[in-house]
């Protein structure tokens, strides 16, 4: 089994900073590509960020040039910091990981989501 476990989310001010993490463990042989999603209320699932094994990143334009996403490939961690939020940044925010389980086998996992709230 492969656990996911993020961290990190809370209520912040427009214009401040909160960092999320997120670690995978348990039945994994390698993480390929790790990201970020947000969903709000009544609306659609969005893909905030992206990171290769390799380590190469792509963003959502909404996001672009206040979020960053890395990875400690180490401890099989994945982070995003997010400077100059917004309110519309409020969301839940869900980590994901594609895994190899084994020699032929791939799998899509999920952490359990961290709200976010930003607020005056």
């Amino acid at each position: 089994q492969v656990q996911v476990v993020e961290s990190g989310g809370g209520l912040v001010q427009p214009g401040g900073s909160l960092r999320l993490s997120c670690a995978v463990s348990g039945s994994i042989r390698r993480i390929n590509a790790m990201a970020w999603y947000r969903r709000i209320p009544v609306k659609q699932r969005e893909l905030v960020a992206t990171i290769s094994s390799s380590g190469s990143t792509d963003y959502a334009d909404s996001v672009k040039g206040r979020f960053t996403i890395s990875r400690d490939n180490a401890k099989n961690t994945v982070y995003l910091q997010m400077n100059s939020l917004k309110s519309e940044d409020t969301a839940e925010y869900y980590c994901n990981a594609n895994v190899d389980t084994g020699i032929w086998s791939q799998a899509d996992v999920w952490g359990q989501g961290t709200q976010v709230t930003v607020s005056s």
